[in-house]
């Protein structure tokens, strides 16, 4: 038997963990065809309703460091800018020709009655299943978007409003503009949905312009607050699906992660969090859809190493190893190891442990070599962190 990366998603089979998240990578037919010709088990086509928002322009920023160009994405697009009927017609031209794919339709109303006939509608075009986009944070009403996903009344009721409409799975799209997501996603559970989604993108200002003091993207002299996503929001988005995995009224609630997965390396870290299913957009309008042969590859090599032929092997493996502070081991510390051999001699090392460490490293100039101080060192780490070449690891444990 080899690997299977295939899954069972709010009882919906899917060929491999992988989906289109809601966005600008899956507006159209011809966008989604492309994709899923390509290798993606499903799309989450962008978020439809009977809003049609007027955009801007420009409408995105890139957040920079270094020799990085591209760490984080802000975004000022709303909903889809096309006709309800138009979206309606490629949802289901796109389950007829692609039927062994997942199509889910995200939806957004500004009442109930929206919500509900907007269930309806994209049930009638057979879909799959409907994500309830609660989370956008530059939605221009207030009615609609990421003010709505923080009050959990209205998630409640507008789920209620959504499973009124259709018998099919809801995902419900969750906001991290909030302290504890635990609360809407439960309120969402108990209005009718089947499945959470996290994280949505970030209230963000990424730059300003220093010499005209306007934030970016620049529009005709004015910016805005707007969703920051891509390879910087992981950690976000891994700490809030831990938070859903692990609360006990979310038991079993399949999880749909999203927020800067680039490599088979965030995937398994998303699927070891709790997620069962992948949504993907930053890295997409970064590399494009050809991805999806580098995380499928990528994602079968690793289960392969590891001895797992599914899924189910590892989903969820790392939950219960993210515990409170007040119980994390205090009794040892782990030295730094330096390969003297691979060192380069940069002295970042004893730059950065002398400046913001415990000036546990001495910097033996002649040789440009450094040299631990275990008197002083407490075993922080931080001179591994800033190694531009990896070659100081975890070397002897000391226990107190």
């Amino acid at each position: 038997m080899g690997i299977d990366l295939s899954i069972d998603f709010c009882k919906v089979r899917c060929e491999n963990p992988f989906f289109l998240s809601s966005s600008v990578v899956g507006s159209n037919y011809e966008m989604c065809a492309k994709a899923l010709k390509m290798g993606w088990a499903g799309v989450v086509f962008k978020t439809i309703g009977f809003y049609i928002p007027n955009e801007v322009s420009p409408r995105f920023d890139a957040f920079e460091k270094e020799n990085t160009p591209f760490i984080g994405f802000k975004n000022l697009e709303q909903i889809s800018d096309h006709p309800l009927k138009q979206n309606l017609i490629w949802l289901k031209k796109l389950k007829e020709d692609f039927p062994n794919k997942v199509i889910v339709a995200s939806i957004m109303g500004e009442k109930e009655d929206e919500w509900t006939e907007l269930a309806k509608l994209v049930t009638e075009a057979g879909v799959d299943m409907i994500e309830c986009n609660f989370s956008c944070p530059q939605m221009t009403s207030e009615a609609m978007g990421a003010d709505v996903g923080q009050n959990p009344e209205l998630v409640k009721s507008y789920c209620k409003a959504v499973r009124k409409g259709t018998n099919l799975p809801i995902i419900s799209k969750m906001t991290p503009n909030l302290h504890n997501m635990s609360i809407p996603a439960i309120a969402s559970i108990e209005g009718g949905a089947n499945s959470i989604a996290a994280i949505n993108t970030v209230k963000s200002i990424t730059n300003i312009d220093i010499d005209n003091f306007i934030p970016l993207p620049n529009i005709n002299g004015k910016s805005s607050v707007s969703g920051y996503s891509g390879k910087a929001v992981k950690p976000i988005a891994l700490r809030f699906i831990n938070e859903i995995a692990k609360n006990e009224k979310l038991k079993g609630i399949p999880i749909s992660g999203m927020g800067g997965i680039e490599t088979y390396k965030d995937a398994v870290e998303f699927l070891a969090s709790g997620a069962s299913n992948l949504q993907i957009t930053t890295a997409v309008m970064q590399y494009g859809y050809r991805i999806i042969e580098d995380l499928i590859s990528g994602l079968s090599l690793y289960m392969e190493e590891k001895g797992f032929k599914k899924l189910e092997d590892f989903i969820g493996a790392a939950v219960n190893n993210v515990v409170s502070a007040d119980k994390l081991d205090r009794n040892y510390i782990i030295y730094p190891k330096f390969d003297e051999d691979r060192c380069i001699g940069c002295g970042r090392c004893y730059i950065s442990c002398f400046d913001g460490g415990h000036q546990a490293i001495n910097w033996i100039s002649k040789d440009r070599k450094p040299v631990l101080n275990r008197n002083k060192c407490i075993g922080c780490h931080l001179c591994a962190a800033v190694c531009p070449i990896n070659c100081i690891s975890s070397g002897e444990i000391l226990y107190k």
